[in-house]
């Protein structure tokens, strides 16, 4: 599931707990004397929440508020912090980065027995994934491992893949996360292509569900001993330059067949049309083979035959084009409750083809938090509502499918500042 962060007017809940009025271990009933407001109300682990509201009445300057809160799965409030209204009665706590970790809710008390309606945090747990290696052959087990956190030992995380160009995923394997809230999940894929993948964590009471950033790998046929085929580069970018290269043997041998000719053949993957011969070369002294200075816009399978008989061939060979993404931000700074806008493009064209906002993590790592589609103008755009102040990173990610391997563009960096207490809404 993806988190979707509403804009700071509407980033409240309103849901009240039923307490008895005074006791620190519940929340109690909601008065209207003192308002309340958390932004952001969903965020990813360790991200700051600013917490704000007004007391109401003539004499509300200089009075002491007290913050509350529960965190899952606990029963009962206790009281974290302490503030004081300013001459307007308004008041505002802000929870640092690196504390609010897992879902909570929040409720405060002013003087005598005024206190506001409970609001809640929902909180993504921080999910990361690396793969043991970016490519890999047929039947051979690549590893997928990563952290969770706050930590989550002994629950369940999903590895999957994605279907097409959708926002669909296929789960592949089921893993445990283990002692130090980490995992590994091996899996052998048995055809050969790009794969875009993605650990999920389907959430809890603390937590969220939330997955990782995607990974890609490219999984190759295992080669034919005697006649072997490479690319200089599995993933290059859209009309970027590539070589394939091998060695052809004398059959069931490891001695070179110098010589001979062979043709490079091509077709994209799931066409359904036939191979389609490219070029010819001949083997040198040492059996080797050389087609250089190879392009394309969309994702290829090769395969090397001998051009006469009698007929032999190479194992097919994926290579991968990668997609282009470009994002742009209509501001580098704004405040907490300010609006920017990503715009950007997908190259080659990627019109109706998922894509994603990512936000720079805690842990370093990049995390979804916005799903659009690409425009029939291969064009996205997201809008961003910011809850809390300081320095963020946003990126643009998309994912692969037949035709070309997913590309993130290069991150943008917005500064936020927290504006004045007056300025913020009191209701």
């Amino acid at each position: 599931m993806r988190l979707r962060f509403t804009v700071l007017a509407t980033a409240v809940a309103a849901l009240a707990l039923a307490a008895v009025p005074g006791a620190a271990s519940a929340a109690p009933g909601h008065s209207h004397g003192l308002t309340i407001r958390a932004v952001p109300h969903s965020i990813i682990a360790g991200e700051a929440v600013l917490i704000f509201g007004q007391l109401g009445g003539p004499d509300h300057a200089n009075q002491a508020i007290r913050l509350y809160h529960r965190v899952n799965p606990n029963r009962g409030f206790t009281l974290i912090s302490t503030a004081h209204t300013d001459s307007a009665g308004q008041y505002e706590f802000t929870r640092a980065e690196g504390l609010v970790l897992t879902n909570r809710s929040w409720f405060v008390r002013g003087p005598g027995f005024t206190h506001s309606r409970t609001v809640h945090e929902r909180v993504a747990a921080l999910v990361s994934l690396a793969a043991s290696s970016s490519s890999g052959i047929t039947r051979h087990p690549i590893t997928f491992s990563g952290h969770l956190t706050p930590d989550h030992t002994g629950e369940p995380v999903l590895l999957q893949v994605q279907k097409g160009s959708s926002n669909n995923w296929r789960t592949l394997k089921r893993g445990v996360v283990g002692p130090g809230s980490n995992y590994q999940i091996p899996y052998a894929f048995r055809i050969p292509g790009a794969y875009d993948l993605r650990v999920l964590f389907r959430g809890d009471d603390r937590n969220i569900a939330a997955s990782s950033d995607d990974v890609t790998v490219i999984i190759q046929q295992a080669e034919v001993p005697d006649f072997t085929i490479q690319t200089s580069d599995p993933i290059v970018t859209s009309d970027g330059p590539f070589t394939i290269s091998g060695t052809l043997d004398k059959p069931g041998s490891t001695t070179p067949e110098p010589g001979t000719m062979v043709s490079l053949f091509a077709k994209v993957p799931q066409s359904g049309r036939p191979f389609r011969e490219v070029m010819s070369t001949t083997t040198g002294m040492d059996g080797s083979y050389t087609f250089a200075n190879l392009e394309s816009t969309v994702n290829e399978l090769y395969q090397v035959r001998t051009t006469f008989a009698p007929a032999r061939h190479t194992e097919t060979l994926f290579e991968g084009v990668q997609d282009v993404v470009t994002m742009t931000t209509s501001s580098s700074t704004s405040t907490v409750g300010g609006h920017i806008t990503f715009t950007g493009n997908v190259s080659p064209d990627k019109a109706g083809h998922a894509i994603y906002l990512q936000k720079l993590g805690a842990d370093s790592d990049w995390h979804t938090v916005e799903t659009r589609f690409v425009t029939n103008s291969s064009t996205f755009q997201f809008g961003w509502t910011f809850g809390n102040a300081g320095v963020k990173q946003f990126r643009a990610r998309i994912t692969g499918g037949p035709a070309n391997v997913g590309g993130a563009s290069a991150p943008v960096t917005i500064d936020v500042t927290l504006p004045p207490l007056s300025s913020l809404p009191t209701g």
